[in-house]
């Protein structure tokens, strides 16, 4: 281990492990393979980081996070270690020139996403590296008892036959005993070989509100809780509606999703992380990978789907280890939204066929044609063509991927496109450009790119940043405003969804959904999503206990400062409380008239205990909310 301490001490300064690192690291350092259970801010990537620098060879890692591979090769680099990684968007010629590199020993470690591990030349290249073992970022995707399952994630497994004798060190924050299991068989381990640390994070408060009115309760959290904050919504179009409702209560707030384009979502997380602007709304595609450690909230307006997402959520607030909240806002509502999502998520089987025959039809593939076929594929136009709901047909494709009749590709990356309108002849006799920018980049198309006047050209707009000096930004503001002024026809880049046939095509009514691609996956789904509703709905045991018994801590205590803890010691006072806060809005709806619910602030008493008051009226159907306004049902 004195090697090890010399490491860290030496790249990153600490003095010593802490919780479970050293176990881990020793473990891997000595060819076992290893499954380390750390929680989220626990300091997962010391365990592969430091004992990669210790042995001879390069470090395979395995990471569906591209936002994660960038920051850690950054940041190695930062400290003179040798890191490179491979991901969707890079030129063909830069990913053969790194794996060359790692075959000729220049990197310590080597970053790649789970899809890159299926591709031949990789395969091939792996082969003559020298590794000396893999670690396996976000294992729990392996599982399909998991929240997140990625069948890519698969191939990991395949990689070890070519590599033998290599150890594997898998790392994750969330997993239930039944999926450290899958994790360790699916992976191949020789041996059990598993290494907890507590998840319990005493820093963070745990709390569940009960709130009629969502978007007032977040304002009244964010006006009580100081610092930086990420709010989680359900759907793109729903954080920014949030965003736009925070700007104009005076709480500098943006939002962020999978749809937006690279460079906005760069620019939009760099102010986040730089505290230009405080709050953060955005989907489960925002977190993993980004390390902001003084987050001092993390509120769930929209109740995800399992304790698993919730929690690797929840903990992105004080990775400082400061005091820090993770609030839940809930009501009945959600009940019905969350049971809702089995159906939506495992449509049943003679939907799905049916779905299966309309994508025949849309594309017009006949029974027994389609073999190896790949089509762009635009949800939207297929759910109007055949009066379709947008989250039941995509969960029916994803069915279909797993049952393997077809590759539904999400997001496949489709790299920008740039074709001069003027001829070489015209551009040249141009007076001026409104910006020297939109001048570097058109010598640099110029340099680096043929045919660009006779056809579109796909361009690497990370490449042209380099080669002008400018940030990509600036490369897509030019190219933008160049296409506004007729100078060139400009396609940015963008993810484009893709259907491939994998069979030829079949009549639906032999399609075939086992069990273990339907039932036992939709039984373990409905598992999941009313623990969820257990969780938000049981009062009466510490919030932290019930989250680390979910992933089988049972030896732990009260926290002493969840909602459910606090109220044990007010409940009493607070039953009295509501009982006049009920009396008190009864007797301000009287009038028969409906009233709006902000005129409940009239009443003079703890707000917590006029929301918990109207909630309760409302589960006993004595009012009725609609559109805001509240009356008496009659």
């Amino acid at each position: 281990m004195k090697s090890y301490r010399e490491i860290l001490r030496q790249y990153w300064g600490y003095d010593d492990f802490r919780g479970v690192q050293h176990d881990i690291i020793e473990s891997i350092g000595s060819g076992h393979d290893t499954l380390g259970l750390m929680p989220t801010g626990g300091g997962k990537s010391i365990t592969f980081q430091v004992p990669a620098l210790a042995m001879e060879g390069v470090c395979i890692v395995v990471t569906p996070l591209i936002a994660l591979m960038k920051d850690q090769v950054h940041n190695l680099r930062r400290h003179g270690i040798r890191a490179a990684a491979i991901y969707s968007g890079m030129e063909h010629n830069q990913i053969l020139t790194t794996l060359d590199n790692a075959v000729f020993g220049a990197y310590k470690l080597l970053y790649v996403s789970p899809e890159r591990l299926s591709s031949d030349i990789f395969r091939t290249k792996l082969r003559h590296m020298n590794v000396n073992f893999i670690t396996v970022d976000e294992a729990h995707c392996i599982s399909q008892w998991g929240y997140d399952f990625r069948p890519s994630y698969l191939h990991i497994a395949d990689i070890r036959h070519d590599l033998p004798g290599v150890s594997v060190l898998a790392l994750t924050a969330t997993a239930t005993p039944i999926v450290v299991d899958d994790i360790q068989q699916r992976l191949g381990f020789s041996e059990q070989r598993v290494f907890r640390m507590s998840f319990e994070r005493a820093n963070l408060t745990y709390i569940v509100r009960q709130a009629a009115d969502k978007d007032d309760e977040l304002i009244h959290i964010l006006n009580s809780i100081d610092g930086s904050c990420i709010v989680y919504a359900r759907s793109r179009r729903r954080t920014k509606d949030i965003a736009d409702l925070l700007t104009q209560n005076g709480i500098s707030a943006t939002h962020y999703h999978a749809g937006l384009d690279n460079a906005e979502k760069d620019s939009r997380q760099q102010a986040w992380q730089q505290d230009k602007i405080r709050v953060m709304v955005a989907t489960n595609a925002f977190g993993m990978g980004i390390d902001k450690p003084n987050v001092r909230s993390v509120i769930h307006i929209d109740c995800p789907d399992s304790i698993e997402a919730y929690f690797q959520e929840a903990g992105r607030a004080g990775r400082d280890n400061k005091k820090a909240y993770a609030v839940l806002l809930y009501n009945d509502h959600d009940r019905r939204k969350l049971v809702k999502r089995i159906d939506d998520t495992f449509p049943e089987k003679d939907y799905i066929r049916r779905v299966y025959d309309h994508l025949s039809y849309y594309y017009q593939v006949a029974i027994g044609d389609g073999y190896n076929v790949t089509f762009e594929f635009s949800i939207d136009d297929f759910c109007h063509k055949f009066h379709h709901f947008p989250i039941q047909v995509h969960s029916a494709l994803k069915i279909l991927t797993r049952a393997g009749y077809i590759d539904y590709i999400e997001e496949q990356e489709a790299q920008a496109r740039v074709h001069f309108i003027l001829s070489r002849d015209q551009l040249y006799r141009l007076d001026h450009l409104e910006s020297s920018d939109e001048e570097l980049v058109i010598t640099a198309l110029l340099r680096n790119y043929g045919g660009l006047f006779t056809d579109y050209c796909y361009i690497d707009e990370a490449f042209i940043a380099k080669e002008c000096a400018l940030t990509k930004q600036q490369v897509y503001l030019a190219l933008k405003h160049l296409a506004a002024v007729h100078i060139i026809q400009f396609i940015p880049q963008k993810q484009i969804p893709h259907v491939r046939y994998m069979q030829r095509r079949e009549d639906s009514e032999h399609l075939m959904f086992p069990a273990d691609i339907y039932d036992d996956l939709r039984l373990r789904y409905s598992e999941r999503i009313h623990a969820m509703i257990a969780y938000a709905e049981t009062a009466d045991q510490c919030r932290s206990r019930q989250l680390l018994k979910y992933f089988g801590e049972t030896d732990s205590h009260d926290c002493g400062q969840c909602d459910v803890c606090l109220g044990d010691k007010k409940t009493l006072t607070n039953d009295n409380v509501r009982q006049e806060a009920c009396r008190q809005i009864l007797d301000l709806l009287n009038d028969a008239k409906p009233h709006h619910i902000t005129q409940l602030r009239q009443i003079p008493l703890p707000y917590e205990q006029v929301d918990a008051a109207l909630e309760y009226l409302m589960l006993e159907e004595m009012l009725y909310l609609d559109n805001g306004f509240l009356t008496i049902r009659q």
